[in-house]
């Protein structure tokens, strides 16, 4: 079990500049302006993209209860348009990702979490009713990969790890540069018994977003 902790140092930059070390500046365009945001603000920023998710039947079986908890959507589907809105918090290093999947003509399904930074690279991604996906963002051959590292409830500030890895199964999930203002991105479940059962990919464009607000993260020198 461990506690939130927070350096307060370095508010200017860019909350993942920290994260990504060393290879923050290495990063193409596209990703610094992805992740430009910095902590204890109220940046903001908006990709919007397509997307297709597919779904093992197994796991569609669950598709009301995480629509209930604030899941990811259970569904088949292609060309989904999605938009992503980046926020910080004006009290906290946190940075929220905000997905509105339109499906159809319905009320578009929203997928919502929290990015917690926990130290070096490792992030926990907080989602509704405090379930907690660990994670650590490393920037290897071209690509940002989020390289799973199990679960864990968040209460009243502690991160308790939890083993549903074989319930659940393990998150694998990668973005990289396909232009100076585009990027595509790809997450796929891996369950120990029934392999994948879950994939949504997609490809956003980061035009709207100025680059000269994320390049101001980058190291002198």
């Amino acid at each position: 079990m461990t506690q939130m902790t927070d350096n307060l140092a370095d508010r200017k930059a860019p909350t993942f500049k920290a994260i990504f070390g060393a290879n923050w500046d290495k990063l193409p365009p596209t990703m610094l302006k992805h992740y430009r945001n910095r902590p204890y603000s109220e940046d903001s920023s908006r990709v919007s993209g397509t997307m297709a998710v597919e779904t093992a039947p197994i796991l569609r079986l669950f598709a009301p209860i995480s629509r209930l908890f604030g899941g990811i959507p259970l569904v088949n589907a292609h060309d989904v348009p999605v938009t992503v809105d980046f926020r910080s918090e004006p009290t906290s290093r946190a940075f929220h990702f905000d997905r509105l999947f339109h499906l159809g003509s319905g009320k578009p399904y929203r997928f919502h979490s929290r990015m917690v930074p926990r130290g070096g690279d490792r992030v926990v991604e907080v989602m509704k009713f405090r379930l907690g996906w660990r994670v650590r963002f490393r920037f290897e051959d071209g690509r940002v990969k989020l390289k799973h590292d199990g679960y864990a409830l968040c209460l009243f500030g502690f991160f308790i790890p939890l083993p549903l890895g074989w319930l659940i199964g393990h998150v694998n999930a990668k973005e990289w540069a396909t232009g100076d203002d585009q990027f595509d991105m790809y997450v796929d479940i891996q369950h120990p018994l029934f392999g994948k059962i879950y994939e949504y990919r997609g490809s956003f464009s980061t035009a709207a977003i100025p680059l000269n607000d994320a390049e101001g993260g980058k190291a002198d020198g």
